[in-house]
């Protein structure tokens, strides 16, 4: 007995393809990797721009004041930027001006108070009991939102609404308070040493991503340009140190080695490219031929064996009548579902024999043995072959 040669089978490519790569969830991991490369190769690539510095006329991010400082500038007021007290006080000497204080935590609030003149004391508590005495801090802190003057001092009343919110606060006797919030304000003016002082609860007003917004601008404007020269107070470009005890006053920063920050650009390469290396591979699918070939008579001999062994001829016989129906049905014309009675009556118009005998034959009893199981599957046939072929 001669073997049959095996049939050749179709191979196909097994390596990833893009559309397969997509498909099998690799490419959203693709592209993920791209993202974070571009971030980090922007990140090597782009000038260090340092942290944002709040309310400084030179920052021109979303917190800074550069906006403010430029239309001051573009109305004929000068705008000195100065970082210390000493320069603060050397601005003074030149002549009357208006000191802006935005923030006193580095400054020495002290001598802040020799220097002469007006003073605006913008979002800055850390000095106010000195700088401002007389201000009365109540409890409460207002959110932030836009606000009415609802006072009498001009540089208020003409700017109208403004964004403000903060601590509220009450001036001593004589003091002009604006914009009401709670049991208090959050703009006081008074006299004081010779000048006026003027103190805001919030300096969000005067950001660059506020100044657009409501009477903003023309409330900075009116409280800050009036004229004189304004030396602007800002924190220290590098503030002083703090000695902490076994350190020698070196912070944390200052211990890390200057490469740390590579070191970290080349660890989140590493993972990606370690991800994309190790991920799962999954190729497409790879078409094989059967090696046999199952005839359907096999498949309806073999569960007809199952019948018999198992002497299953009720199941059978139910099986052989719900075939019959089934292709007769349409051969009679009737609709899909029709009843017993419907089938029977058209059978034996169509065939001329009893209705009784059809159904019996149709819907009767299981047979009682083989024999009688082989009998009606040859009525069946019978009845199908006088219908489909009259």
């Amino acid at each position: 007995m001669q073997t049959p040669a095996p049939q050749a089978v179709e191979s196909s490519a097994t390596s990833p393809t893009v559309r397969s790569v997509w498909r099998s969830g690799r490419g959203i991991a693709l592209v993920g990797v791209l993202v974070v490369l571009a971030a980090v190769i922007g990140l090597l690539i782009s000038p260090d721009r340092g942290p944002a510095r709040p309310l400084d006329p030179g920052d021109a991010s979303l917190s800074g004041s550069k906006a403010l400082a430029e239309l001051l500038r573009d109305r004929g007021v000068t705008v000195d930027r100065v970082d210390s007290v000493p320069a603060a006080a050397a601005k003074a000497a030149t002549g009357d001006r208006v000191l802006l204080i935005t923030d006193t935590a580095y400054h020495d609030e002290f001598a802040l108070t020799r220097i002469p003149g007006d003073r605006v004391i913008v979002g800055d508590l850390v000095g106010l009991p000195v700088l401002a005495p007389g201000i009365r801090m109540e409890p409460d802190y207002a959110r932030a939102r836009s606000r009415e003057p609802e006072c009498g001092l001009p540089a208020a009343t003409a700017a109208g609404s403004a964004y403000l919110g903060g601590p509220v606060m009450n001036g001593p006797g004589g003091a002009t308070a604006c914009y009401p919030a709670g049991d208090g304000h959050l703009l006081v003016r008074f006299p004081y040493g010779g000048g006026v002082t003027t103190v805001v609860a919030d300096g969000g007003f005067m950001t660059n991503q506020r100044l657009a917004e409501d009477g903003n601008a023309a409330l900075a404007l009116n409280l800050i340009g009036t004229g004189k020269p304004v030396t602007w107070l800002v924190r220290p470009d590098e503030p002083p140190a703090v000695d902490l005890p076994g350190e020698e006053g070196r912070s944390m920063h200052d211990l890390m080695p200057g490469s740390i920050r590579w070191a970290v650009y080349m660890a989140i390469i590493a993972l990606a490219v370690t991800a994309f290396w190790r991920g799962r591979r999954l190729g497409p699918v790879v078409a094989e031929r059967l090696p046999v070939i199952v005839r359907a008579a096999e498949t309806v001999e073999g569960r007809g064996r199952l019948y018999r062994a198992r002497r299953a001829r009720e199941r059978a016989a139910d099986a052989l009548r719900e075939g019959t129906v089934d292709r007769l049905v349409p051969r009679l014309g009737l609709a899909s579902g029709a009843g017993r009675h419907e089938v029977v009556a058209a059978l034996a118009a169509r065939t001329g024999q009893d209705p009784q005998q059809l159904g019996a034959l149709l819907y009767g009893p299981p047979p009682a043995d083989d024999p009688g199981l082989v009998a009606l599957a040859g009525h069946l046939d019978a009845i199908e072959r006088q219908v489909i072929e009259p």
